[in-house]
Parts: C-alpha cells; structure tokens; sequence
C-alpha cells in the first residue's frame, strides 16, 4: 500500500492536467485489473464553465475507472474514489516528504492516493478468502471540481446497492464524516449597456451595480440551515466606461432538501426584481450538485456496523457531521446508504501540509475488509 501510494502520488492528476489524468488513469486500470471482473476507462461526460466574459465553454476532464465484479451476485456493493487532486501541474507542491513522527508530506497522500490504496488492499483481501459479495468500483477523475462530468456514472452504479464505502480521508485521530450538507454553485451573468461615465452615463446601464446589488440579495437569503457566500464578481474596464458586463459567482451551503427549495426561490426573485429595476439582462448557470446527506435509519445501521468492526479490531471509531461534501452525498442521493470517509487518517489535505499517517494504511485496509465481509455474512 505504501508503494502504490508513492508512486501515485508522485503523478500530478490535478483536475484540470489531462495528460497527468490519462497516466494515472492507466496506473490504476493495471493495478486494480488484479481482480476478478470487467474494468473499463469511461469517457467523461459532457460539462460546462462560463468564463469570466460569459460565454459558455465545455470543460475537458479526463477518463473515469469502473470495475464491475460479479454483477449477478444477490448482495452489491459501490466502492468509490477518486484520482484527481487540487493541485495543477504547475503548483509548486509536488514532492513527497518522509517525516520523522511517521507521517508522510505530499500532493494527494491523503486525499486520496492513499485511500485508493486501501480501496485495493481491502479488496484484495476479500477476494483471497473467497467473498461472494458482488461490487463496483467507480475512481472518477473530477470529485475536487464538483464530479459534474461522473455524476450520472456514480448514480447507476448506485443504484441498487447495498451499501457503499467511499475512500475519502479520515480525520488524524480516525473520526469520520457523519451527515453532510449540500452544495450549489452558481455563475450569474448580467448585461446591461455600456456608456461614457461623464458624458453619458444615464444611457448606460451598470452591471456590476446591478451584479453587487444581487449579491446583496442573496446574502440576505443565508439562515440557521442556508449558508450563502458571494464570492467574485468578475468584469468591468476602465475608470471612464459605464461596464455592460458582470459575472456574479455564488455558493450555497444547504442543510437539507427545503433549503435548497428555499434557495432556488430566492435566486429566481432576486434575479427577477433586480433585472427589472436595473434594466439589465440575467442568466443563471449552475446547479445544486452536491445534495444534502442527512444520516437515515439505514446509514446509521451501516455507521454502527463500521464501529462495531472497528472495535473488533481495536480502532474506535466515531464520527461527526461536516459542512464538506463529495461523491457520498450523491451516492446517499441515489438512496443507497454510504461512509464517505473510509481511506486513510491524514489532514491538512488541499494544502501543501498534507499528510499521510503512514500506520493507518493497514489499519484501514482491515477496516475495510472486515466490514465487506461483515456485510457479506449478515447484510445491513
């Protein structure tokens, strides 16, 4: 595990570098071919950005990995990671460090070369003492960025599942996230009229006023359980021009399905009182992606199955909710019970103090093992 770990994390795969994705891409099909069933790399579906001038571009990300191993089995499971990280080819964090208190500094170690890691450790595990559990993998190449090109690969593949285990880090003393929040991301572009700011300017019409007067509005719409943050507004020119265009940029942080309701109400009144009272003209891009997940009756079943395990194996295990998201809300989504948080212990991951506790590779990999067995045997 440690091996693999190093020589993942010595690929650069951030998101947005192509060519580092296809290479890691490729180390993972060969590795994870080691087991039983049919393994494909997957083209991306079609996604979008809109640029800082609003137009609307196609976005490139790189192949997923699906494996699918016993398919007709009764009992099925999702297992899911991802190989991109936050850091582009060009960052300066690329190296890894060994550290004395044995723990490991580097670009991913933790989220999550690592986790994958232990993904195909534990596998390998269950595959050599005969498991009849059916399962897919599905490693995407976009989680950091939202997985909008893998969304809809990640939904089939949970449907029907049993339960799923994803392989995103663990905090440094082992505690797992609990209950998510969701997320939405929205660019609004305004047009109004360009002018000259002294001569004429009563025949232009301001966006960027226009753009700061709705983010202004929807900061008003954030409460106990809607975390709202206007976050850039990009656009404008020189000192003397009235500005036609803006890009307002937005997140939301819902708590659960009304909020977002709530939110998608206050994006339609604000956008529709503040294009009538600045004359301008609104688009609205982007999308709640990241669902809520709140911890039903049968997650908590799945969570006291890993704790019971954990504890047989003597590792306590806790958990806690957190405002994060990632692959885990979809998959709870697609109604199929999920812990999110089952790769390494690390921390200080998307920066360049991450870190791998080197001790937990095996530790979790067992974790994992036990509880696909455990779920094999008595189901959830």
């Amino acid at each position: 595990m440690l091996a693999r770990t190093r020589a993942w994390a010595a690929v650069n795969s951030g998101t947005g570098n192509i060519a580092g994705l296809a290479k890691m891409g490729d180390l993972l099909a060969d590795a994870f071919a080691a087991l039983p069933g049919s393994l494909r790399l997957v083209e991306p579906a079609a996604a979008e950005r809109v640029g800082v001038d609003g137009t609307v571009s196609a976005i490139e990300h790189g192949r997923h990995l699906h494996l699918s191993v016993r398919p007709d089995a009764p009992a099925r499971l999702l297992l899911t990671g991802h190989m991109d990280t936050v850091y582009p080819a060009d960052h300066p964090f690329q190296a890894l460090t060994d550290r004395p208190d044995g723990t490991i500094n580097g670009p991913g170690v933790a989220d999550m070369k690592g986790g994958l890691a232990v993904m195909l450790a534990a596998l390998e595990a269950i595959e050599a003492v005969g498991c009849p559990i059916g399962y897919d993998v599905i490693i995407n190449s976009d989680e950091e960025t939202g997985s909008f090109s893998s969304a809809a690969l990640i939904e089939e593949a949970a449907q029907g599942k049993l339960a799923a285990l994803t392989y995103e880090p663990a905090l440094p003393d082992g505690t797992l996230a609990g209950a998510r929040g969701g997320t939405g991301n929205f660019s609004i572009v305004v047009r109004g009229r360009s002018a000259h700011a002294g001569r004429n300017p009563e025949d232009g019409r301001n966006a960027i006023v226009a753009a700061a007067a709705l983010a202004v509005r929807l900061s008003e719409a954030k409460g106990p359980r809607l975390a709202v943050n206007p976050a850039r507004i990009d656009g404008g020119g020189p000192n003397n021009v009235v500005p036609d265009l803006a890009v307002l940029r937005v997140n939301f942080r819902p708590k659960d399905a009304a909020e977002i309701a709530r939110a998608r109400a206050a994006i339609d009144a604000a956008v529709a009182d503040v294009a009538t009272a600045h004359d301008v003209r609104v688009e609205v891009h982007g999308s709640f992606n990241r669902p809520p997940k709140p911890i039903d009756a049968r997650a908590a079943r799945l969570f006291d199955l890993v704790q019971v395990v954990g504890a047989d194996l003597g590792v306590p295990i806790a958990w806690r909710d957190t405002g994060g998201v990632c692959d885990g809300n979809n998959i709870a989504a697609a109604g199929t019970p999920v812990v999110d948080t089952m790769g390494v212990r690390g921390g200080a991951i998307h920066s360049a103090d991450e870190f791998l506790i080197v001790d937990s590779l095996a530790e979790r990999a067992a974790l994992s093992a036990v509880t696909i067995l455990r779920l094999a045997e008595t189901g959830l």
